[in-house]
């Protein structure tokens, strides 16, 4: 790393101020640069009484009826307590839409695109059952800079779950569904803003060791860490995959619960901080 060169005065010899920073001249691709920043002041936690619930659309709203309406009652409850960040994926509309841009060829960052549409159609619906609530469905162009605004005003927001990435969307290690879906985008929203749980609601009561739906014998998990998980190398997961390298290197966020949104009465004890489905942590 360089040091400045600057006088004491940050007035230099031909009369031009010099603006003093730990990044002054500095490459921000040097290891060292990037490990400084690790030692200024800690991150601010901007919304740390808010919590992510995201609602799986495979899940719950695929189910209709049936399965969504005794969770957008006890969403409903627990907005009389908490305030709420929520979202939702695309569900069965976004796996068919995958199924036919992948036939046509298109690349991982198209697919992302579509399934943002997906995604906010879902969260719509979800809006609207939750309006008598007070909840407020944000435009995806306003939702991260105007959400402090919004849930000061409201109980809770939703919103569509996939990250903006787009058309830059990470290309997948594996095949060509995009990486980041609305598990990875709930729980970067929850990063981001410091709030204070991230839970997933799924139609599970938590992670197995098989997919416990064609496995009668498959084994639950109640807890386990991020180098755990990887250790198992597990066949598949009820969350995105990627989800596992962003609580790695989690600052604020270094935990999500997985429960089962088929039993709603659960939602009240995650909110809680109470174990009621599988504990995903950091370390």
């Amino acid at each position: 790393m360089s040091n400045s060169t600057a006088p004491p005065d940050d007035v230099l010899a031909d009369g031009r101020h010099h603006v003093r920073s730990l990044l002054m001249r500095e490459s921000l691709l040097d290891k060292d640069v990037m490990s400084a920043t690790d030692n200024e002041t800690p991150v601010v936690r901007m919304l740390p009484s808010a919590h992510v619930v995201k609602v799986g659309a495979s899940s719950i709203v695929d189910g209709g009826r049936a399965t969504t309406y005794p969770l957008i009652e006890a969403i409903g409850q627990a907005l009389q307590r908490h305030k709420l960040i929520l979202s939702t994926g695309g569900g069965a509309r976004s796996r068919h839409v995958f199924s036919i841009g992948i036939d046509l060829g298109l690349p991982s960052g198209v697919l992302a695109q579509l399934a943002i549409a997906d995604a906010l159609g879902n969260a719509h619906m979800l809006g609207a059952l939750l309006a008598p609530y007070g909840v407020v469905a944000i435009p995806p162009e306003i939702f991260g800079h105007l959400l402090p605004l919004f849930l000061t005003a409201a109980p809770g927001v939703i919103f569509n779950g996939d990250p903006p990435f787009s058309l830059w969307e990470h290309p997948p290690q594996i095949g060509k569904i995009p990486p980041h879906r609305s598990d990875a985008g709930s729980y970067l929203i929850g990063e981001c803003f410091g709030c204070a749980t991230v839970t997933l609601v799924k139609d599970v009561d938590g992670l197995y060791d098989k997919d416990p739906k064609a496995h009668p014998d498959a084994r639950f998990i109640p807890e386990v860490t991020v180098a755990e998980l990887r250790a198992l190398d597990l066949p598949t997961l009820p969350f995105d995959r990627v989800l596992i390298d962003l609580l790695a290197v989690a600052r604020q966020v270094t935990q999500v619960q997985v429960i089962n949104g088929l039993k709603p009465d659960l939602l009240a004890g995650a909110l809680a901080g109470e174990q009621v489905g599988t504990i995903i942590r950091k370390d």
